[in-house]
C-alpha cells in the first residue's frame, strides 16, 4: 500500500530513533479512470494537510520543550554568575 512518509531528525533526536510521521494512500488501479484518479489526488490532498498538521503539532511542542530547557539554562547561568551574592530582583 503506497504512503506518504515524513522524518525528523535534528542534533537532539538520535538519527537511530528519528520521529517518523507516515499516512496510507488507497492503492491506484492500473490503468486508473478519470474517476480513480481524482479520489485519488484528493486522497493524497487530504493526507497532504493531515501529515502537515501532525508534523507543525509536533514541532511546536518541541519548540515549547526546548524554550523550556532554554529559560531553566538561562537560570542557571544567573544563578552561577551571582552565587554568594545577594540578589535582589527589581519588578
Amino acid at each position: 500500500m503506497p504512503s506518504i512518509t515524513a522524518t525528523y531528525t535534528s542534533p537532539t533526536v538520535s538519527s537511530e530513533a528519528p520521529k517518523v510521521f507516515s499516512t496510507h494512500l488507497p492503492a491506484l488501479s492500473s490503468p486508473p479512470s478519470t474517476q480513480d484518479r481524482v479520489a485519488y489526488l484528493a486522497k493524497l490532498s487530504s493526507s497532504m494537510k493531515t501529515l502537515q498538521q501532525d508534523v507543525n503539532t509536533f514541532l511546536t511542542q518541541k519548540m515549547e520543550e526546548d524554550k523550556a530547557v532554554d529559560t531553566s539554562k538561562g537560570d542557571d547561568a544567573k544563578d552561577e554568575e551571582t552565587y554568594g551574592e545577594e540578589v535582589v530582583d527589581e519588578d
